[in-house]
């Protein structure tokens, strides 16, 4: 194998699939990156136990100024190693020839590395994925989804479950939900060309989180295809391959109140700085708590820990209704709700001082919910 390209056009390459490539693998070979190379251009593969990354550069681009000498394949590892190599090269292009099959000569401009590889007949195949069904999705607004729901996912290993987002596609609609047991987030988009398609699957967070790295948002869509324990999500020259959880995924319908006694509508960039600053003093405490109070037609944050001081703040608001509350919560969460929302009014609905609440756009409150479960304190 022997192809001389761009180096700046590769190493983009690279940093992709080097998003799947854990250099801590029970399996040698897949700490390293798979190099093809014929006469279409240099296909690049990384993967580890939940995901695969695929990805294609043509001698058709312009900007990767790829010329093929030899065609073949090595397997070059680790990963980490080779792209450092790549990365300090002095020249604009550089070469990869392999000798005696395994041998690899990298050279730019006066630099030369003879470093050795790996047969690349011993990589994993990657999984075979009909995609006569698959359906389309926007990238931005799957970046979204993702952005609006790994935050419910469950860091725990416990439940292995919660670890993912259960996607839900049915009667055109998609529906993904996360939930740690404390909190939970659902949203809900319309798919075109869904209509006759029913999926249930989870997505393992990380998986999503490293997808939503490797999109570029300079991309218009992607394409989706489910098999039986993988999904594929592939653009036109990339190929994202996530194992899906296995197990039932609980009913969280029924975890969202459909009633509230007490409803506030306020802007949601309003109600974050309130938390983040009562938050500097939760943190500081033993017990991170922040209390949300209601009554008397306004609202208050507050923090209070014994050990460092407290903190009162007044937020402003559009609309109370209801009863009067006081709830207690972890600011974390809260925080990391309102950030989903972006610039925009929403709507607590509270139930009492120890059900979950639940945020809501102001407007569309039926497509993205947020539900946070308070704590229970001693006062």
């Amino acid at each position: 194998m022997k192809f001389t390209v761009n180096r700046s056009a590769f190493l983009k390459k690279l940093k992709d699939v080097q998003l799947a490539v854990s250099p801590r693998s029970t399996i040698p070979i897949l700490t390293g990156i798979k190099l093809i190379a014929n006469s279409d251009g240099v296909k690049l593969t990384g993967s580890n136990s939940d995901i695969s990354i695929e990805t294609f550069l043509s001698i058709h681009d312009e900007k990767a100024e790829l010329t093929i000498e030899e065609e073949g394949q090595v397997v070059l590892q680790p990963a980490r190693f080779f792209s450092d190599i790549v990365n300090k090269l002095p020249d604009d292009q550089f070469t990869v020839e392999v000798k005696d099959r395994i041998q690899t000569a990298i050279t730019s401009a006066s630099s030369s590395f003879l470093i050795n590889g790996l047969d690349a007949d011993n990589y994993p195949h990657l999984p075979e994925i009909n995609t006569d069904q698959a359906f389309v999705l926007p990238v931005n607004l799957l970046k979204k989804i993702v952005r609006q729901t790994v935050i419910a996912v469950s860091t725990h290993e416990s439940r292995p479950i919660l670890t993912g987002v259960h996607m839900t596609i049915k009667e055109g609609k998609l529906k993904a939900v996360a939930t740690d047991s404390h909190r939970l987030s659902q949203r809900v988009i319309p798919i075109e060309g869904t209509e006759g398609l029913s999926h249930s699957l989870v997505i393992p967070g990380k998986s999503l989180q490293d997808l939503s790295r490797l999109l570029d948002d300079s991309l218009d869509e992607v394409q989706v295809a489910v098999a039986e324990n993988q999904i594929l999500f592939k653009t036109e020259d990339t190929y994202f391959y996530s194992r899906l959880l296995e197990g039932n995924y609980p009913e969280t319908d029924r975890l969202i109140p459909q009633q509230a006694t007490t409803t506030v509508t306020l802007d949601a960039q309003s109600l974050l700085g309130a938390v983040e600053r009562a938050s500097l003093l939760s943190h500081e405490g033993k017990n991170n708590v922040v209390k949300l109070s209601v009554k008397d037609n306004h609202i208050e944050i507050t923090g209070n820990s014994p050990e460092v001081g407290r903190v009162n703040e007044q937020v402003s608001y559009k609309d109370i209704s209801g009863e009067e509350m006081d709830i207690s919560f972890n600011p974390d969460y809260l925080k990391a709700a309102l950030t989903t929302f972006g610039p925009v009014d929403v709507t607590i609905k509270l139930i009492s001082t120890l059900r979950p609440f639940v945020l809501v756009p102001t407007e569309d409150t039926n497509d993205f919910v947020q539900l946070i479960t308070p704590i229970r304190t001693s006062t």
